[in-house]
């Protein structure tokens, strides 16, 4: 059993799936004491982090969207605190080096897997300014300094990525998405929420190939953020 905690677009479609159906698994394990098993690590660290399981279970239901996979099975959001869980079963580094043993051969995610802090941070520069434009400069300096290692940075996007954004960072950061499809759409953003140009985004960012929206966590993760 295994919930990852890297961003669901580095997870191949079979990984994706598997993720969902073991996080039902646990859900209902944690929920309705469920035998089986509870005494997995990866059951134990979420014992008291319900409704962050829950976060997590959309952030794979938006990529699955994105995707263009149905979803029948969703959770209930509680109205309360999000606590996550302080430890991991492997380091979000180590995860990244588990997928590309697992992937050899095989076809990877959404986002090709990163093979340097530079396309680790690439991937992940939209969802870090939509929730702190100043640590997004500060960590991008770190990054082209080589002042950060690859360990380091994966586990402090990790940890960021687990905050909400506010809605002007999210819309700031949204805007200078479109900015990648603006010639491809017809509709004036201004007009638009936050939701409805995501949306256009990812739609015109499918349709038109554009690589660097594609190999972006923002173009799923943020789906989950938007009103």
């Amino acid at each position: 059993m295994r919930i990852w905690d890297i961003d669901p677009g580095f997870l191949n479609g079979q990984s994706l799936l598997g993720e969902h159906r073991e996080l039902h698994g646990i859900h209902a394990i944690i929920s309705k004491g469920k035998s089986g098993y509870f005494r997995h690590p990866e059951t134990l660290r979420w014992v008291s982090h319900l409704p962050a399981l829950v976060i997590r279970h959309e952030l794979l239901v938006a990529e699955m969207k994105l995707r263009g996979f149905n979803h029948y099975s969703p959770l209930d959001r509680t109205v309360s605190n999000i606590e996550w869980p302080p430890v991991f079963v492997d380091q979000p580094a180590a995860q990244y080096r588990l997928l590309h043993g697992k992937y050899i051969e095989k076809k990877q995610g959404r986002i090709s897997l990163p093979k340097n802090i530079q396309g680790l941070w690439a991937s992940h520069k939209y969802s870090i300014m939509a929730r702190d434009p100043a640590n997004c400069k500060k960590i991008g300096q770190l990054v082209a300094s080589g002042e950060i290692s690859f360990d380091d940075l994966s586990e402090r996007l990790v940890l960021l990525m687990r905050t909400s954004p506010a809605p002007g960072r999210l819309a700031n950061a949204v805007s200078h998405m479109w900015g990648y499809v603006a010639d491809h759409s017809p509709v004036d953003p201004l007009e638009l929420t936050s939701s409805e140009l995501l949306q256009e985004i990812q739609e015109k960012s499918q349709k038109y190939n554009v690589d660097y929206l594609l190999r972006s966590t923002a173009l799923g993760e943020l789906r989950l953020w938007c009103n």
